[in-house]
This record gives C-alpha cells, sequence and structure tokens, in this order.
C-alpha cells in the first residue's frame, strides 16, 4: 500500500521523502473521478487535470490505473517540456519490488521495444524533410487552383463539373492526409507551429474542427479497436463490430437495425452518408461558411461572380455534392482497411507493442499506395510511433518486423485490393 497521503508532507513524513505505491493499489485509481497513472515507475494523481490535457480529457482518463510510458513517448514531441507540466501532479513511486510494467505485460518485449524506439531516434527517424511535406502541400494547392482557373474559364458547366469533382476530391483527400500529418506533430520540432499549420489545413481546406479531430483521434490511438475507449469502432448502433460486441448486443437485445443483413445494407449507408451528410465524417466549423463550403470552395465562387461568369447553382451543388460522395468513400475505405478487419474487442490491458498490432495491419508498399492512402498503408509504424514522419516509416519498418518476429506477434501486410474486400468480410 502507498505510504503517507497523496500530497507531501500531509502525513508527518518528510516532504523529501517518496511515497511508494503497488500495482493494486494504483489500478484501483481508474474511476471517471479518481485518476492515476504511472510514467517511468512514477505516480501521477491527473484527477483535476485530465479535464485540462491538451489532448482532451478522455484520451488520459484511457490510461488510468495503468503503466503509460509508452503512450507518453509515443503521443509528445518534447518530453522534457511536458515533464514540467507533470511535476506538480507526482505523489509517489512504484514500490520497490513492484515490476515496472503493471498486469503481468512481457517486461523484455517492453524493454525491447522501448530500444527499438531510441534505435529509431538515433537514425534521426522523427526528423521531418522540409522538401517532402512543401511539395506534399504544394501539390494540393495546385489542384485547388487548378480548380479555380477552370471555373475561370470554362465557367460551371456539366463536363467542367464532373471534371472539378473529380480534382477538389483528390485535393481534399490528400488534404485530409496532410492534416494527419500536422494533427499528429510530425512535420516542425515545435508543437505550436504543428498545430498553426493543422488549423489551417484542417480548417480551411478541410472546414472540419481541430480540437474537434484531435480529442477522437487520440483516443483511437492510445485505445485501437477498443470498444468504449476507441470512438472509430463506436458505430451509433448502425453496425456491429468483432466477436463482442454482438454478443453483448445480443444478450441486451439491442436491435436498432437487422444487423445480420449489415454487410447488404453498408453500401446503401455510405451513399446516404456521403450525401445528406456534408463531408460524412467531418463536423461543422464556424471557418466553413456559404452553406458549408470550405475557404477554396468560397474564392472560387467569388471569382466566378467577380468576372461575370455565371454560377449555376444547381451545378454548383452537384458539384459539392459529388466531390464530398467521392471523398467520403475514399476517406472511409481507406482508414477502415487498417482496422476493421482487425481485432476488435474489450479492454484486455496489452503492453503497447501487442495492442497496436492487434489492431493494424499495412497495405503493401508501392508509389500509389503510399500516395493514395497518405502512407496509411504503414498503419502498424504509425501506430507505434505517432509522430514519425509518415516518409520514415518505410526504413522503421524493417526493425518493426524484427522485433515481432522475435516474440511471435503477428505482422500482418496485404494488397490493396484484398484489404477493401477484408473491409465487407
Amino acid at each position: 500500500m502507498g505510504k503517507g497521503g497523496e500530497k507531501g508532507g500531509e502525513s508527518g513524513e518528510p516532504e523529501g521523502q517518496p511515497r511508494f505505491y503497488t500495482w493494486e493499489e494504483i489500478q484501483k485509481h481508474n474511476l471517471r473521478t479518481d485518476k492515476w497513472l504511472v510514467i517511468e515507475r512514477k505516480v501521477y494523481n491527473v484527477t483535476k487535470w485530465a479535464k485540462r490535457h491538451p489532448g482532451g480529457q478522455r484520451v488520459i482518463s484511457h490510461c488510468a490505473g495503468e503503466d503509460a510510458t509508452d503512450a507518453f513517448q509515443a503521443f509528445h514531441i518534447n518530453p522534457t517540456l511536458v515533464r514540467k507540466f507533470l511535476k506538480p501532479l507526482l505523489i509517489g513511486e512504484l514500490a520497490p519490488g513492484e515490476p515496472s510494467q503493471d498486469r503481468d505485460k512481457n517486461p523484455q518485449l517492453v524493454e525491447d521495444f522501448r530500444t527499438l524506439r531510441k534505435t529509431a531516434e538515433d537514425m534521426n527517424l522523427f526528423r521531418a524533410s522540409p522538401l517532402f511535406f512543401s511539395l506534399y502541400l504544394g501539390h494540393i494547392l495546385a489542384m485547388e487552383v487548378l480548380a479555380w482557373l477552370m471555373v475561370l474559364y470554362f465557367g460551371t458547366g456539366w463536363i467542367t463539373t464532373l471534371i472539378l469533382a473529380c480534382i477538389l476530391t483528390t485535393a481534399q483527400a490528400q488534404a485530409g492526409w496532410l492534416q494527419h500529418d500536422f494533427g499528429h506533430l510530425s512535420v516542425f520540432k515545435k508543437s505550436s507551429w504543428n498545430h498553426i499549420i493543422h488549423k489551417f489545413v484542417i480548417g480551411h481546406l478541410k472546414g472540419a474542427s481541430a480540437n474537434w479531430w484531435n480529442h477522437r483521434h487520440f483516443q483511437h490511438h492510445v485505445k485501437p479497436n477498443i470498444f468504449t475507449k476507441d470512438p472509430d469502432v463506436n458505430m451509433l448502433h448502425i453496425f456491429v463490430l468483432g466477436d463482442t460486441q454482438p454478443v453483448e448486443y445480443g444478450k441486451k437485445k439491442l436491435k436498432y437495425l437487422p444487423y445480420n443483413h449489415q454487410h447488404e445494407y453498408f453500401f446503401l449507408t455510405r451513399i446516404l452518408l456521403s450525401f445528406l451528410v456534408p463531408g460524412a465524417h467531418t463536423l461543422p466549423n464556424p471557418i466553413t461558411f456559404m452553406q458549408g463550403w470550405t475557404l477554396p470552395e468560397c474564392l472560387r465562387t467569388v471569382s466566378s461572380q467577380l468576372t461575370g461568369r455565371v454560377i449555376h447553382e444547381g451545378n454548383c451543388l452537384e458539384r459539392r455534392r459529388l466531390k464530398r460522395f467521392l471523398e467520403s468513400h475514399w476517406f472511409v475505405w481507406v482508414t477502415q482497411m487498417n482496422h476493421i478487419p482487425m481485432e476488435i474487442d474489450s479492454e484486455k490491458h496489452r503492453d503497447w507493442l501487442s495492442s497496436q498490432m492487434a489492431a493494424t495491419c499495412n497495405i503493401e508498399q508501392s508509389f500509389f499506395n503510399d500516395w493514395f492512402t497518405g502512407h496509411l498503408n504503414f498503419q502498424i509504424e504509425h501506430h507505434l510511433f505517432p509522430t514519425m514522419p509518415r516518409h520514415n516509416f518505410w526504413k522503421v519498418k524493417p526493425l518493426v518486423k524484427s522485433l515481432c518476429a522475435k516474440y511471435g506477434v503477428q505482422y500482418e501486410e496485404k494488397p490493396l485490393g484484398r484489404a477493401f474486400v477484408d473491409i465487407v468480410g
């Protein structure tokens, strides 16, 4: 049991004497109103501070009562700075006889993974290439400019509308992958610069909320494919996923839809959502105006009016709907092919490597696959090292495969076509 209270000096012990806790006691503090976690054997009470956590309250709450060392290292590009915020929350340490890992996790596997991460750092794999991301942003803006020029010179006829829809779909999909890079702080060394550009790309080019994305997406990363913790596998009673949720729904007799036919209404649902919901995977944002248009769309409309080109409202509306329809499918198929076919279950308290490997798979590498998926075909490496620039995933991949082979952890990789088929399966 822990010695003394949660604050130094409250139990009559010397202020500088550390207080020791067992895992049995720490694991009791995993409630909404009582959250402790362990980072590098130090115990922190984050109950009150969780609401101020930049990544959101839920993501840090998901680690309550656990060893959060690997999650802490995975998401913070400047751990030294973050430790200054943790210092006032320190309440003690693990007792000398307690293992560093909770719940009988394999200590050698955990240690080897941390050694792998240190090797990747020594190889400068967490250093981004300014040229890569500049060219990537440039090709997105070039497509937006091309669309603007097409409206300027050709108006909004049906042929132009179809071509515009394809160009804008591509630009928006690629902007979605780019905002993902900045959201994970994988481009600049300073978090503030990543946040600024992230808000520009996701807000102005995509028309979505950066805070909304952060708070949802980091939950997915810290507990992928875990019910009640990963919002990406909460399908709002439309689908049941994995082996556990169908059983739970069956026991509770929750029949929102005929789930035995979900493989049939999956496509109809996607089509309806694509047309009825702006973006189908985004939420409204104050930056988005003119009936939900993004900034590039507004600029094209204004320029057309200024140059005397007649805007046919029907064509513009259909162009937006077609673009959203195509982009939504592009987004959903790419993001779900790495997770939906994998294990989806309740919390099992695995180590970082094992939990990420159970929930993710890779798609074979090629120039097209890299571009089409925004390098999310390297989903395994991305989940293990979220702040690593995507152009370095292929370099760390052999190290990850070697570590997985050493401990018999499955490393799954498949062709793009099979990945799409597996979603339906």
